[in-house]
């Protein structure tokens, strides 16, 4: 992966568990600048986790850069890949209260909230329901879990550009259960034995691992398809797009009032085959007051050229207010 347009490689200085409630830890670091202007990174998926180059994003002498693992990703416990994993308190709403309790721990009182894919989402949630201790939002990749949206994914919209990595993704599901993906991918995924719910956490990772940069990406696809992590995202994924998020339809969009005034910027790949453009779109009419920044040489991964320096442009625009 080449992070040309990023800043050089940092450590963290702070990092620890932070309870939240349900038997749930979540793991934390904080790197950059100590005095600096606080960011929060929230990771797609659900259920990708952080990646220590996401921190690259930001001038790490203007800001203090936090991220996290979501529940049941990462190095967060209990982890989603493990067989006897229980998600009844893994929802959007849990997240949304467990990034508040995280800022109220760190003693922070406004942060930029940075969110791609799964995070543009969760950043939006977070936001309607926290405008007060949100100063910015950078959003990237946009994603709502509106029907359409989730059709496109998980019920053969992307097949039409994709279609022999289609054949790949059905290939595990009978026949008679294709016309509701995500609910025969839950039954496997669900299942105790690791015989069944490994190959389908895979099957479903792949899927997305390679409809998501504009070009194949065989380290892309070798990260997100290690057995334990593929189950865990998987999991989690299929589990909150079984629930629509537990949002109603557009919820997301129609909320924009609520933050209205926020300062914001809006990445998107003109080819973004995973949260194709036209929510993005959607969210850009809705709000116009927010800058709306189209990539038309990228697809989705916040790792493709264009997308990374649009999002370190938009984070070194807001460092110093």
């Amino acid at each position: 992966m080449k992070l040309d347009a990023l800043y050089p490689p940092i450590e963290p200085y702070d990092s620890g568990m932070l309870i939240v409630g349900d038997g749930q830890r979540i793991a934390w670091e904080v790197s950059g600048n100590p005095e600096g202007k606080p960011v929060v990174f929230l990771h797609g998926g659900p259920g990708s986790g952080v990646s220590a180059w996401q921190r690259q994003f930001f001038d790490p002498e203007k800001y203090r850069i936090v991220l996290f693992d979501q529940r049941g990703c990462g190095k967060s416990t209990p982890h989603a890949g493990e067989p006897a994993a229980d998600l009844r308190f893994n929802t959007t709403a849990h997240l949304i209260a467990d990034i508040e309790l995280l800022r109220r721990n760190l003693g922070i009182a406004k942060w930029l909230v940075f969110g791609g894919s799964w995070g543009s989402a969760l950043a939006l949630a977070y936001a309607q329901a926290h405008p007060d201790a949100v100063s910015e939002l950078i959003l990237r990749g946009i994603f709502t879990l509106r029907r359409v949206e989730l059709e496109w994914f998980c019920d053969g919209g992307a097949a039409v550009l994709f279609p022999e990595l289609w054949e790949e993704f059905i290939a595990p599901i009978p026949v008679l259960e294709r016309s509701r993906m995500t609910e025969a991918y839950h039954r496997r995924l669900s299942d105790p034995d690791p015989a069944v719910h490994v190959p389908a956490g895979v099957a479903w990772a792949k899927w997305e691992a390679s409809i998501v940069t504009l070009r194949p990406d065989a380290d892309v696809l070798a990260a997100m398809t290690e057995p334990s992590a593929a189950v865990a995202l998987a999991r989690i994924e299929n589990h909150f797009f079984l629930h629509r998020g537990w949002l109603s339809e557009g919820q997301l969009i129609a909320g924009v009032d609520r933050i209205r005034h926020i300062p914001a910027v809006i990445v998107q790949g003109r080819y973004d085959a995973g949260t194709p453009m036209m929510t993005a779109w959607d969210l850009h009419r809705a709000w116009p007051e927010a800058e709306f920044v189209v990539i038309d040489d990228a697809g989705h991964a916040a790792s493709e050229p264009g997308i990374q320096q649009a999002l370190r442009d938009a984070a070194d625009l807001f460092a110093d207010d």
